[in-house]
């Protein structure tokens, strides 16, 4: 008598597919999360992070697309599929931290070989091939990205084989519920990612998803072993993956924090992820005593440096706050770190009204809006509670905190009027920030605005980014008011920086400045005569006007005047980088 063959029943064969399934919508979790640090951490590097994110994530799509191809080769999946888990789970783990400490090796090259041939301390060693190993290094992330994606690439085509292989059977929806739990698992991983891991720091975000991976891939190995080849070693991998995780869990940040210093001119004191940005600090002794020198670099931009930052910001406040009729309500977009707020309220206004979107900003700022209260954090806002005049515990400021392109509406709703509106937002190198230099959202600021009062708009750099810088103009004018003027000013920091300047009834800005014969505050360094004489223009500045178009809403018309006139290198503006 024959012996039967025994089948997996149906139960069985249930509980391993939801095994499977589940271990592939973890896996797709963690494979987006991934995508997201390493784009991240290369936007940092390279100082263009949306750039950063399309980039890796389109090399990503068409590696994977390639890793999906390469999955044929391997004959046997259980093995391959066991294997390719701990691969990714190490690469993602690792790959951010073994890239900085790169990076920090080739940033650190010119003075290693300057010390071992004893050059003089002035003697600058650049250019040649050390320049170029380090702007190689920069690009590292993607070349981390590509092999990552490759290897996810590889996972759908294999665990589909592990299914059939399970059922012992051609399963005609394989395709269908594979990428199903792939696209749920992705979309977990996203929300993962925009509550949690945005927030961590970089190599803290990288341990936990990495351990997700680990755990899912144990799983895996421990329930098909006896179909996996070396299933010992691999064991002996993954717990020795843990070990590296302990390790990395323990002393990456410090580690990184090491690294970040060669990203920038100077020591890095302090750096966090809010939800949405990445903050940094550093910090360099200038001269004999304490002078201290602090820079606030967002997402590796520098946004102002303690040296000069009350220049900018004087040419900012004090030209819209004189070509105002009142200074008593002054309303400000962006200027979360309170240094325009700072020298507004010389002016002894009655109210400021600031709207900024990240609180996590401002609370570096203030003692009033704190959320962290850890050692490290206390000592950096004693120091910029010091440089803003600790402008935010003002009774007459308020801060709100949102979106300006919603949260102005709120204003308008409540009928609220402003005698001067300064708009401080960063340079509009983001697509998002492009709806914040719109027409529509001018059109919005003047209803808030009142007839002789001023409105300026931060504005970047007319020598480096004209005509960005005349577009911001045009889209003023685009927006109702009756003037509309610019002016300049150097900022050694940045070099030549400009703001556009709108009255919409009676006397153009220029006009009404003209008038005073006084600067009703005292300053350092910029006086009436200066702000009069920054509305001078270079000669045929304005030729190419006509051809300049209009940032209408949605039309990223000065995000791509801005981006094609822009390049970064660690952190700071390239010289001279127009681009036609």
């Amino acid at each position: 008598m024959q012996q039967s063959v025994a089948h997996p029943s149906r139960k069985h064969l249930f509980i391993q597919d939801v095994l499977l399934i589940s271990i592939m919508a973890v896996l797709a979790a963690c494979g987006l999360i991934y995508e997201y640090l390493l784009s991240h951490y290369a936007g940092r590097v390279l100082g263009i992070m949306e750039t950063a994110i399309y980039a890796m994530i389109g090399l990503m799509i068409v590696s994977m697309g390639l890793g999906a191809f390469a999955a044929r080769t391997f004959k046997q999946p259980f093995t391959a599929f066991a294997w390719l888990e701990v691969v990714i789970a190490t690469i993602g783990a690792t790959a951010v931290l073994i890239i900085a400490g790169i990076i920090a090796l080739t940033g650190t090259l010119p003075e290693l070989v300057s010390q071992t041939f004893n050059l003089p301390p002035d003697t600058v060693i650049e250019g040649g091939t050390l320049e170029q190993l380090r702007e190689y290094a920069g690009y590292l992330p993607y070349v981390a990205g590509f092999f990552l994606g490759f290897f996810i690439g590889m996972e759908i085509p294999l665990i589909a084989r592990v299914r059939e292989r399970v059922y012992g059977q051609h399963l005609e929806n394989n395709a269908g519920t594979i990428y199903g739990a792939d696209y749920i698992g992705a979309g977990f991983g996203a929300l993962l990612w925009v509550t949690i891991m945005l927030t961590l720091d970089i190599t803290t975000a990288a341990v936990w998803t990495a351990s997700l991976n680990i755990v899912a891939g144990i799983i895996f190995l421990v329930r098909y072993w006896d179909k996996i080849r070396f299933p010992k070693a691999l064991l002996t991998i993954h717990l020795l993956l843990v070990i590296v995780l302990v390790i990395v869990a323990d002393s990456g940040a410090r580690w990184m924090s090491n690294f970040a210093n060669v990203l920038y001119k100077d020591h890095v004191i302090y750096q966090v992820n809010t939800t949405y940005q990445n903050i940094t600090f550093t910090q360099r002794r200038m001269g004999e005593g304490d002078n201290q020198v602090i820079d606030m670099y967002l997402n590796g931009r520098l946004q102002f440096s303690s040296s000069d930052e009350r220049i900018y910001h004087s040419m900012l406040i004090y030209p819209p706050l004189l070509a105002s009729a009142r200074q008593d309500h002054v309303l400000v977009i962006g200027g979360g770190d309170g240094l325009a707020v700072r020298d507004i309220l010389k002016w002894s206004p009655k109210s400021v009204t600031l709207i900024d979107l990240d609180h996590g900003l401002v609370e570096l700022y203030s003692e009033q809006y704190k959320i962290r209260d850890d050692q490290q954090t206390e000592a950096l806002r004693a120091k910029l509670m010091q440089l803003n005049n600790s402008a935010f515990e003002d009774p007459r400021v308020t801060v709100m905190f949102g979106d300006a392109f919603i949260e102005i509406e709120k204003l308008l709703k409540a009928q609220r009027h402003f005698d001067t509106i300064i708009v401080d937002l960063p340079d509009p190198s983001h697509p998002d920030l492009n709806k914040l230099y719109s027409d529509f959202f001018y059109a919005r600021l003047k209803q808030l605005l009142v007839g002789d009062g001023a409105m300026v708009v931060q504005s970047t750099s007319p020598y480096h980014a004209q005509d960005a810088f005349i577009s911001i103009q045009k889209t003023v004018a685009a927006a109702g008011f009756q003037h509309v003027e610019q002016y300049r000013q150097n900022v050694p920091s940045f070099g030549e920086w400009g703001w556009t300047i709108a009255t919409k009834m009676g006397q153009s800005a220029q006009q009404r400045i003209q008038r005073h014969d006084k600067l009703w505050v005292t300053d350092d360094y910029v006086d009436l005569t200066l702000i009069k004489a920054a509305f001078a223009m270079p000669a045929n500045f304005y030729r190419d006007k006509k051809s300049i178009e209009v940032n209408h809403l949605g039309s990223g018309v000065l995000y791509r005047y801005h981006t094609l006139a822009w390049q970064k290198d660690t952190g700071v503006y390239a010289k001279g980088s127009q681009l036609k």
